[in-house]
């Protein structure tokens, strides 16, 4: 077995586990299974297993710990009771009836030697395999395969060889025979040894590397060691498999067959590897398997030596700008060297560097200060937007057909067809521009880029319009090559931001050491307008503070773990700075416009301020038809256009709410420095910190100004595109930074210091069983459940729940990580499978014993995977019970970071993965679950009242994160699917499928970042 490293690292529980199954196997195998004398057992372990495979196990007293608290064995002192569902068939070709007699034990000869194998079998079976063949031969056998594996090329195990082929009724490929059955019905698949040489074989043995659930192995003449077969040139001899399993997903098996040239112990054995691949699936996980396949596209990256920009026609403005332009915004081109660093940084490697990319590197390396920061904030920022121009290549089309506007053909606008811009897969908005090449010029030695301008973007098409030279020699289903570009804007805000930073003196916001106060500022007695957070200590506190400006000139955070409230807090913080300081002017920001809305939305239906005080500010681009009705009459729209009133006008209201990215166009229109009081940032965690100074860098005064940062460190933070980007920090939001390397953010033994952070306790969102996990992983156990129990408890008592009153399921299943086309992302339709029928479940029946009938839209699905958030949508499309279920499109199914700061009645979650050479792919590059417990909190987080994750619980188990949440629904008896009561140790199956499973092996040598790949996230447009 794959213990190999055992004597060089500590044993495992799971390792353990696995050498007293191994052991029961040897039991059964002997007949021995009613011995329950301890002493005998232990002399059984010491002088028939222990060891014998060349591996060092672990002693009797400690196998029989660990069986016990894995609830396989009653142990007491004199006797030990091994559960009878642990291996009681252990299915290899010494597989045959037991006629044991039950509850009989077997008591040690007078002499105190053990029972011999022949005293306690039925006198009709064959002599005891002994060494030579059962659990100890193939402990032995996979013992050394895997030693061999280190230093032999793996397709020497799976190459028929000396004249000896191992073949099937199937096709074989790479050493794999895969087969599919569609219902729980035995399966036979026929194997054949043949002898194409001249020369004579002995087959000597084959078996199973491991235990097998689901496999049985047969054949006529039940060979073994001390039964070899001669094989005769020309002659097959036939191995029967047989299949049959309760649950959906994919069961491998891994059989080596041996032969020798002769029987002499001397001779050196061969072996020829196979593995076998049942997959158990319905017609519509058929349905849904890869289409064609996957084969790796390179990203195109080349570009013409030389082009000319024909420039295109834009729209009419749909805004008025009377925000004068005072301070501007310089370009921040990207610098040549830029891709050279890139290269340098892939390699990693000590060598002789130009000065320039010796002095980058090493800025890049250097801890972030006040000193260097807008020089390593503009490093980074250009290291991302050089991803982010490779990644919106993957979107390029070739040879594409554009026609004209039928709808308006006076417009002279030109239509294309772009399926995924509705998900902003890319962003493409009016006024942006795309550049079109004629298929037929593409290789010409110079090209024309047509610059196509965005008039209207209407579903999954844009409109699109061109200068009166293409227009005059445009004829319908021309072919064009289509090229995306990057809306610099955002950036290039960024870039400005870190600079007036510094310009600015923010090092004690940025950077602060304490609050200038010499004596503590004591908060003032507020009546709060919410009487909820009256009740709520954390909330008060949060609010009083800030009023306060306890932290001045520090930020003050509010650290808000799932469900507490924190932009409810924030909000009665912007009307109690509002009501009780006189000359307070707020600035209240978020990255996206769906949070600043929200927001805005909470300010305005509150009625505690004076609505014409508060003003939603919108971007230019921001389309006019999107904006909340409730927003209109207090925002920047003005019959159906976007206006930016003048710098008086806006100074004028009390509250401007806006995107971080729309800040910037107070900066750029001159607002004074000392002119908001307060800044308050929701969400703060989700953006790059020089996207949330944009929002501060010209706009606070560091000595007079409040900046109020509100978000969890714990969950998600933005999404980024380039490896190096991350790696060196950009990933890190304002929120995050603070909190982990500032000390006036740390916990203490007291907790944390309110006078510059509080953390809110109360979830109100998820039932207390939903929580427990995340809340002991995350937030040190404080959290406190404190939802509405009508809501939360509302599926205790569903009937499809393992565990009546615990309202989360882990469903086992081991799926496959599967790929089509020319895509790389994953999907798993094992599981896709299992979530349908739980879909089914929930929308397809009667309300009944309490529980209200769900609507779909009260549903969220999240998979990692682009691929299986596809594959998801699909299924819901072709299931006919559900396509025809009255709100289906309502249905969300997306990625965890579209989850983000929502929540849904019930969540489903599918975790795709199920191999593990992929581990370090997602630990690497940040994707998927595994190794990722901010991706995996926010995922449990999302659900008021039922939790259900689907995924492979042996590959999930080897992550500590995961491992402890299985557990947990193993304890409460909430678990279910496959079972893995009895499996090997998890690192042992684990281990064993790597070395022996042969995979294509996984590749990132692409310009396209490993984000875009896999989870090809939306491009952001909240500019």
């Amino acid at each position: 077995m794959a213990r190999r490293n055992r004597n060089r690292k500590q044993v495992s529980r799971d390792d353990v586990r696995a050498v007293g199954f191994d052991f029961i196997e040897l039991l059964e195998e002997n007949n021995w299974r009613t011995i329950t004398e301890r002493d005998t057992l232990k002399k059984i372990y010491n002088e028939n297993f222990r060891d014998r495979d060349g591996v060092k196990d672990p002693n009797f007293s400690t196998v029989l710990f660990v069986l016990k608290i894995c609830k396989k064995a009653r142990v007491t002192r004199t006797h030990a009771f091994f559960n009878e569902d642990v291996r009681v068939r252990p299915h290899d070709q010494w597989d045959r009836p037991h006629r044991r007699q039950q509850n009989q034990a077997t008591p040690p000869l007078s002499n105190g030697r053990l029972p011999s194998p022949s005293s306690v079998q039925d006198p009709d079976l064959l002599s005891d395999p002994g060494p030579e063949g059962g659990v100890r031969a193939r402990r032995k056998l996979a013992k050394d395969i895997l030693r061999r594996l280190n230093t032999t090329d793996r397709s020497v195990f799976i190459a028929d060889k000396n004249g000896v082929r191992v073949s099937s009724e199937l096709q074989i490929e790479d050493g794999k025979i895969q087969f599919f059955v569609d219902r729980a019905e035995l399966h036979e698949l026929k194997l054949f040894v043949e002898n194409t040489g001249k020369e004579a074989m002995y087959f000597t043995y084959y078996s199973a590397l491991h235990w097998l659930q689901c496999f049985t192995l047969e054949d006529s003449r039940r060979v073994t060691r001390n039964n070899p077969l001669h094989l005769k040139p020309g002659e097959t001899y036939e191995v029967t498999l047989k299949f049959i399993s309760d649950y959906i997903g994919v069961n491998l098996a891994t059989l080596a067959f041996e032969f020798k040239e002769d029987t002499l112990p001397t001779t050196r054995p061969f072996h020829i590897v196979r593995f076998i691949e049942a997959v158990y699936r319905s017609e519509l996980a058929a349905q849904l398997g890869p289409t064609e396949p996957f084969r790796r596209q390179r990203l195109e990256t080349n570009e013409p030596m030389r082009w000319n920009i024909d420039e295109g026609i834009p729209p009419e403005s749909s805004s008025q700008n009377f925000l004068k332009l005072v301070v501007p915004l310089d370009m921040y081109h990207l610098p040549s060297y830029i891709s050279d660093l890139v290269e340098v940084l892939k390699v990693n490697r000590i060598q002789r560097l130009r000065i320039q990319l010796q002095e980058q590197k090493s800025l890049l390396e250097s801890d972030l200060d006040f000193l260097n920061y807008n020089k390593r904030f503009d490093l980074l920022l250009y290291l991302e937007e050089d991803q982010m121009r490779l990644d919106i290549k993957r979107y390029n089309k070739k040879d594409v057909s554009m026609k004209k506007d039928d709808q308006d053909r006076r417009s002279k606008l030109l239509v294309l067809e772009l399926p995924g811009v509705s998900e902003n897969r890319p962003s493409v908005l009016r006024g942006d521009h795309l550049l079109l090449t004629k298929s037929e010029e593409v290789n010409f030695s110079t090209v024309t880029k047509y610059k196509g301008y965005v008039h209207r973007v209407e579903l999954d098409q844009v409109k699109l319009g061109f200068s009166g030279r293409l227009l005059d020699g445009f004829i319908d289903n021309m072919k064009f090559h289509v090229e995306f570009t990057v809306n610099r804007l955002p950036i290039k805000l960024q870039h400005r931001a870190v600079h007036m930073a510094v310009q600015h003196n923010l090092r004690d916001v940025l950077f602060p050491v304490g609050s200038r106060t010499v004596t503590p500022v004591s908060p003032p007695a507020l009546r709060l307008f919410d009487q909820q957070l009256e009740k709520n200590h954390e909330q008060k506190t949060a609010v009083c503070n800030i009023v306060a400006g306890t932290s001045k000139p520090a930020p003050y955070l509010v650290f808000g773990p799932p469900g507490t409230g924190k932009t409810v807090t924030i909000v009665e913080a912007i009307k109690q700075v509002e009501k009780n300081i006189p000359n307070a002017y707020i600035l209240a920001c978020a990255p996206s416009n769906s949070a600043a809305d929200q927001l805005c939305e909470k300010l305005i239906a509150s009625r505690h301020v004076d609505a014409r005080k508060i003003y939603r500010l919108y971007a230019s681009s921001r389309n006019p038809n999107d904006i909340p009705q409730v927003l209109q009459d207090n925002s920047n729209v003005e019959r159906g256009m976007i206006i930016f009133p003048c710098k008086e006008d806006l100074m004028s209201r009390k509250i401007l709410v806006s995107t971080l990215v729309t800040a910037g166009r107070l900066v750029s229109g001159g607002f004074p420095v000392d002119h908001f009081s307060h800044i308050f940032v929701d969400e703060a965690g989700h953006a790059v910190e020089p996207e949330t100074i944009i929002s501060v860098a010209g706009l606070l005064n560091a000595e007079t100004g409040q900046l109020v940062l509100a978000g969890d460190p714990k969950q998600l933070g933005p999404i980024l595109r380039s490896p190096f980007a991350i790696k060196y920090g950009l990933g890190l939001s304002l929120l995050e930074r603070l909190m982990t390397q500032n000390e006036l953010y740390q916990k203490g033994t007291t907790g944390y210091d309110n006078r510059y952070v509080t953390k809110l306790l109360r979830n109100y969102r998820s039932h207390p069983s939903i929580l427990e996990v995340p809340n002991e992983l995350f937030y040190d156990g404080e959290l406190l459940a404190c939802a509405d129990e009508i809501s939360s408890k509302q599926y205790c008592y569903w009937e499809h729940l393992p565990k009546r009153g615990f309202p989360v399921i882990f469903h086992g299943v081991i799926g496959k990580d599967d790929r089509e086309s020319n895509s790389p992302s994953f999907f798993n339709t094992s599981e896709i499978d299992i979530i349908v029928d739980y879909l089914k479940k929930l929308l397809l029946t009667q309300a009944k014993k309490g529980i209200a009938k769900i609507s779909p839209k009260e549903i969220g699905i999240i998979a990692p995977y682009r691929k299986q958030v596809e594959k998801i949508r699909q299924a819901l499309r072709i299931t006919r019970e559900l396509k025809s279920c009255t709100g289906i499109e309502e249905l969300k199914v997306g990625s965890v970071e579209e989850f983000q700061g929502q929540e849904r009645k019930v969540i489903i979650v599918s975790t795709v993965r199920s191999s593990k050479e992929l581990f370090t792919l997602d630990e690497t590059f940040n994707i998927g679950f595994l190794k990722n417990e901010k991706r995996f909190n926010v995922a449990v987080t999302r659900a008021k009242a039922l939790l259900i994750m689907v995924g492979n619980p042996i590959i999930l188990k080897t992550d500590a994160t995961w491992d402890r949440f299985i557990n947990y629904c193993i304890e409460k008896e909430g678990y279910t699917g496959y079972n893995i009561s009895n499996l090997e140790g998890t690192e042992e199956v684990v281990e064993r499928l790597i070395a022996l499973n042969i995979h294509e092996e996984i590749t990132v040598e692409t310009e396209e970042s490993v984000v875009q790949q896999y989870e090809n996230p939306a491009w952001r447009h909240e500019h």
